[in-house]
């Protein structure tokens, strides 16, 4: 997840977000414990007044944050501290692109906040535990957010192609299976207005879709098997379908021609995670306010999130398990959600108001805390691997990519993602 870029997700609805720091926090202090927490682009604890909330409870702790902008220069360091049990903050951010990675070879170097007085299992959603649980059942990382899935649809542009545009309509359209959001996809493309694609990519359609499988790129033996997953090649080949037959506008995620596609209004729907509301308000711009809506997806799925760590070799660990405790606490997630749009990885949270009746101007009002809440109770507890993120990277990046701009077969596509796969992982 780009949190750096999406960190705002709903805070125009829901509060004025205050700016972001890199690593300014309380000073050294006689008489007071500070804990260091390390964190990644502008993460939200601190944004969200949570920090100093904390402190006012617990005057005897000082808290100070450091963060580096992007994950991808973060996490090279984070392993590299934790291999050498060195330069760790007492606290450590994990992005869930990276989460099977850190249970699976460094969790015998991290804390069991399981085992954490006040931390209750049955208030986090299933699959959200589960990720941060090691193989030996120690729970070392608790989550913070997570990027329960919809799909994001322009009413406009659904009305000038004779599709319905009341939300609840627009789901039923393909509830229940992706391939019916193709079928869709057709419909809107015979009536569609010039210059302008169903979806915006083949690449995201393809993400979204393996999302909502409860096995990906490894099976339940730590084995990787997206190559003969019936799953994955589902999503292949339907992505590869919306490519081959023009409903997609062609363009990569996250570029510059994207973000001017939005305010273009040259697609009509992308799969659309809850902290990617934002990014569509600031790409798409005045001009999108009360045009664009959101539906729920065919299938329930997770696009992002976060946790948050322990590291054993920190210098306090007790009082650092007790504040990350404290920080992934319902109340505190509500907190993060009504300040900073962080959809709770807690379900206890979910049914807090600030959460349950949050609605969003930007989207015609729609209910998104009820929306994406019934989305994120659906989504599976799903088998990660180490290297999901690279899987999944060049599945898109270098195969889908080809056939969705160069117009190459989805078999070629498919053998250049697997080759550069192999590569990757020295196979």
């Amino acid at each position: 997840m780009r949190r750096s870029r999406t960190a705002l997700v709903l805070a125009v609805v829901l509060a004025t977000a205050l700016p972001a720091g890199c690593a300014a926090g309380p000073a050294e202090e006689p008489g007071r414990t500070t804990l260091t927490v390390g964190v990644f682009g502008a993460f939200g604890l601190k944004e969200a007044g949570l920090y100093d909330a904390y402190t006012r409870l617990h005057p005897e702790i000082a808290v100070r944050q450091t963060s580096i902008e992007r994950n991808e220069n973060y996490y090279p360091q984070l392993l590299t501290h934790l291999v050498s049990d060195s330069g760790l903050a007492d606290v450590q951010a994990v992005e869930v692109n990276n989460i099977a990675e850190i249970t699976t070879t460094q969790g015998h170097r991290l804390v069991d906040l399981g085992a954490v007085p006040g931390v209750d299992k049955s208030a986090f959603l299933p699959w959200k535990w589960a990720q941060g649980t090691d193989r030996n059942g120690r729970t070392v990382a608790l989550g913070t957010d997570i990027g329960p899935q919809a799909v994001c649809y322009r009413k406009d542009l659904f009305a000038r192609a004779g599709l319905p545009t009341d939300r609840a309509a627009v789901g039923r359209l393909w509830a229940g299976d992706w391939k019916k959001y193709l079928d869709t996809g057709r419909r809107f493309k015979a009536r569609a207005p010039k210059g302008v694609a169903f979806v915006d990519s083949a690449a995201g359609v393809m993400a979204a879709i393996t999302g909502s499988s409860p096995v990906r790129f490894y099976d339940t033996r730590g084995e990787i098997v997206y190559k003969d997953n019936p799953a994955v090649k589902r999503a292949w080949d339907l992505a590869a379908a919306f490519a081959g037959e023009g409903l997609t506008a062609r363009l990569q995620q996250f570029t510059p021609a994207w973000d001017q596609a939005y305010a273009g209004a040259r697609f009509a729907t992308v799969s659309c995670p809850a902290w990617m509301l934002g990014y569509i308000q600031d790409k798409a711009g005045p001009a999108g306010r009360g045009a664009w809506d959101v539906a729920a997806a065919p299938r329930p799925g997770n696009w992002g999130g976060s946790f948050l760590v322990v590291p054993s070799a920190g210098r306090h660990r007790a009082e650092a398990a007790k504040l990350v405790a404290w920080l992934t606490a319902p109340a505190q997630q509500a907190t993060l959600f009504a300040r900073r749009g962080s959809f709770p990885s807690s379900s206890a949270a979910l049914a807090r108001p600030a959460v349950a009746e949050a609605r969003h101007p930007y989207f015609g009002g729609a209910p998104v805390g009820a929306l994406f809440a019934a989305a994120a109770r659906g989504v599976p507890v799903a088998v990660t691997g180490p290297k999901d993120a690279v899987i999944a990277q060049n599945l898109a990046d270098i195969g889908m990519l080809q056939v969705d701009q160069k117009g190459r077969p989805p078999r070629a596509g498919w053998d250049a993602a697997v080759k550069s796969i192999d590569n990757a992982l020295d196979r």
